[in-house]
């Protein structure tokens, strides 16, 4: 073997072992601190790793997993008001529930205040806090944790210099929800030999799958690169416009023949290019500021009603500039300053050039950057670095176009002559600007809760926008800067049987089915349940799967099937991506309604266990995991028996329990998906045959 094989092989193996570790990114430190006329507050912290959320307590019904905290007392406390959460609040629409979500990165806080019915002895105070935590692909299982502190108080306490607050938690040996008086909180590392009957399944190993055929390899959910690259395809689109497409040879030109030294003028050139992309850059630099002195103020405008319909209008704006009706400037006052310090010469000279080259061309390149901002600020809760690197692309756009033919003077030659295709491709923005102005329409409508704007109306209006699209393109419509008699040019030809082919594509939407369709603009569309035509059907895409394990795995020794475990959960946005962007697909949707049985264990379901299966597990440092629902059995089932946390998490099972091939997780491609699946049901039939 060779010795790269051997690496990627290696590499391989140990992302699998990586991926299949219970997962923990968030912290909790836990304090009681004293407040003034006998009153305390109970704090739980929360450090959240990088990437990672959990929901906040004002979530709506049937969408994710909201934080709970509540705090009591043996001795007996008064609770004062709420629980109040501090923290960047994160406001966005869901389209995976259809509803808006809140949740909190990085760092929270939820506070309870309360006062001690006996404030002359001493008192152990719980706090248990319940959450979610997901990332771009994966949900982990809800969690509930208790911590327990013991304050102190001495007589007529009514200052903190009057009450003892220990530094460290105290754990106690109480359990309110242990199967009988007499038992005692499991200890975590024994709770498989404890309740081995009800939890560890024998057959069960994970780490000795039967094959190792379709496993996943992790994914990239960062996004940072795409806009990279959609800013360098927006700059390089900008370049074709009319306000830039002339000053590029004139430009040039002007470095390779000012100057008796040539070399001279070909550096001025690249260091021209650099300046232009260092002000785009700078461009973003105020938006960083901004999010430093408010941090949920993208959210708020990602989410806002008001400033979404603001953008709506703003693109309508912009499309109106593009076809030709009016010209978007900034005041002249600007760029006869810019120009005047060109005077300055050397470098200062230099980039006060590369400044008018951007503000004189505003009236084309302003719409684009503008789509850029509204894309960013509605797609993204790290917008300031999406913006940045949306305007480095731009601007390296630029300054590799100018730098290179500074360097090569003689391709200019080869440049089309500025004429009337500038303006088709101004037009053609234009139309491209009122499809996005729809989306911004939508969120609206959306987060209002209106659902005005259904699935199938903005589809339509999408049609109607690429028909216009189409009858400009082939000279049946025309615009105030469009020639008397356009010519149809070849490439307005190829685009315009484009868009045709668009249009087709779009109309699919509008017929019927029973499974989704238009999945390449998913996230663009309004979701397929705010549509005139949706139904709820019973059960998953017409199955009804088993919600017992062990139910599960008794049906499938009598179909003589494989068993398909799909830990999921209601609250489980990327779930509901996979059932209906994966499963659906129609060389999918027949290998789970007939090849295996389907167990879908929810391990957020809130129904609560019968007393005798209901236990508390000691999680140490003053931590107790609470094991009392449905929910809480199927996510300690996976803990203990496949040493993962995550949903979605899928695990094939031949029928007498054995692992097939290494479970996977996380929202997937259908290619994945279906490459895990056949593997595990070839597996089992080929054993099945040899038997």
């Amino acid at each position: 073997m060779k010795l790269k094989h051997f690496l990627v092989l290696s590499l391989l193996f140990l992302s699998q072992v990586f991926a299949a570790q219970i997962k923990n990114p968030v912290k909790f430190s836990y304090s009681v601190n004293p407040l003034p006329n006998n009153e305390y507050e109970a704090v739980l912290t929360a450090t959240i790793d990088k990437n990672w959320k959990i929901y906040s307590k004002d979530l709506p019904p049937d969408s994710g997993i909201p934080t709970e905290m509540i705090v009591r007392s043996k001795q007996g406390i008064e609770l004062i008001g709420g629980v109040v959460e501090v923290g960047k609040k994160h406001d966005e629409f869901s389209e995976a529930f259809g509803v808006q979500i809140v949740y909190y990165s990085d760092r929270a806080l939820f506070k309870q205040k309360f006062r001690l019915k006996n404030n002359a002895a001493p008192a152990t105070v719980t706090a248990e806090i319940t959450y979610m935590t997901c990332d771009d692909r994966i949900c982990l299982a809800p969690n509930t944790l208790e911590f327990d502190q013991t304050i102190k108080p001495t007589a007529a306490a009514g200052s903190s210099e009057e009450v003892e607050v220990p530094a460290e938690v105290t754990q106690t040996a109480d359990s309110a929800i242990t199967a009988a008086p007499e038992e005692a909180p499991v200890a975590a590392s024994e709770i498989v030999t404890e309740n081995k009957k009800d939890l560890k399944v024998a057959t069960i190993d994970f780490q000795n799958p039967l094959t190792n055929c379709g496993t996943q390899a992790p994914q990239n959910s960062e996004n940072f690169w795409t806009y990279l690259l959609l800013g360098f395809i927006g700059g390089l689109i900008a370049l074709l416009t009319p306000c830039v497409f002339p000053m590029i040879p004139l430009t040039v030109s002007f470095f390779t023949k000012g100057t008796l030294n040539k070399s001279k003028g070909k550096r001025d050139a690249i260091i021209y290019g650099f300046f232009i992309l260092l002000i785009f850059v700078l461009l973003s630099v105020p938006f960083h500021i901004i999010d430093g002195i408010a941090g949920n103020i993208f959210n708020q405008i990602s989410t806002s009603v008001w400033l979404n319909v603001a953008f709506f209008i703003i693109f309508l704006f912009f499309a109106g500039s593009f076809f030709g009706y009016y010209d978007i400037t900034l005041p002249s006052a600007i760029a006869n300053r810019s120009s005047k310090a060109e005077d300055a010469g050397g470098i200062i000279g230099i980039f006060f050039m590369a400044l008018t080259l951007v503000i004189v061309s505003f009236s084309c390149t302003g719409p684009i950057l503008g789509s850029l901002l509204g894309s960013a600020v509605t797609g993204s809760a790290d917008v300031p670095m999406l913006l940045t690197l949306a305007l480095a692309g731009f601007g390296l756009s630029w300054a590799i176009v100018f730098g290179l033919l500074a360097l090569f003077p003689q391709a200019l030659q080869n440049l089309p002559k500025s004429g009337g295709w500038m303006n088709t491709v101004k037009v053609v923005l234009g139309f491209i600007e009122l499809g996005l102005a729809l989306k911004f329409l939508s969120k609206a409508d959306l987060v209002s809760k209106t659902f005005f704007l259904k699935r199938e109306l903005f589809i339509v209006l999408w049609i109607l926008i690429a028909i216009g699209l189409v009858l400009y393109l082939f000279g049946k419509i025309r615009f105030p800067h469009d020639d008397k008699k356009p010519q149809i040019s070849l490439t307005r030809t190829i685009i315009g049987f484009l868009g045709i082919g668009f249009i087709i594509y779009l109309v699919q939407g509008l017929i019927p089915g029973d499974r989704p369709k238009l999945q390449h603009l998913s996230g663009i569309l309004p979701p397929i349940n705010v549509s005139y035509l949706h139904n709820e059907e019973d059960g998953i895409l017409g199955m009804h799967p088993s919600h017992d394990y062990f139910d599960a795995i008794e049906l499938a020794k009598k179909e003589n099937k494989p068993l398909l475990i799909d830990f999921t959960g209601y609250g489980c946005e990327n779930c509901r991506k996979m059932e209906e962007f994966v499963w659906s697909e129609p060389d999918i949707l027949p290998i789970l309604q007939n090849d295996l049985v389907l167990a879908s264990l929810y391990v957020d379901d809130k129904e609560a266990l019968p007393e005798n299966e209901q236990i508390s597990i000691d999680m140490g440092n003053g931590q107790r995991k609470r094991i009392k629902t449905i929910g809480d059995k199927w996510s300690l089932f996976q803990q203990i028996n496949f040493n993962n946390n995550s949903q979605p998490h899928y695990v094939l099972l031949m029928p007498d329990g054995k692992v097939i091939n290494t479970p996977v997780s996380g929202y997937m491609s259908k290619e994945d998906f279906k490459a895990f699946l056949t593997c595990g049901i070839e597996y089992f039939k080929n054993s099945k045959s040899a038997e």
